[in-house]
């Protein structure tokens, strides 16, 4: 990351991203919940890249996961 760009990071102390899962979390229409719809991350997702920025999810080395985005620190 460098001056030009901004990161924000949501972190949790959960039991972080199931592994069998993180590949999947920005489908459209995948979710973990018993009534989720599925649209959230991947419509969150289109967002960020449509201001090129980028989305992403990662476990913590102890716990819990991040999910994070960047996006430019000014919009031209």
């Amino acid at each position: 990351m460098d001056a030009a760009t901004v990161e924000v990071r949501v972190c949790d102390s959960g039991p972080g991203i199931p592994e069998d899962t993180s590949g999947r979390l920005f489908e459209p229409f995948f979710t973990t919940k018993e009534k989720g719809m599925g649209m959230g991350l991947p419509v969150s997702m289109t967002i960020i890249e449509a201001h090129h920025g980028k989305l992403w999810a990662e476990n913590n080395s102890d716990s819990g996961a991040c999910f994070c985005f960047t996006l430019p620190a000014e919009i031209t």
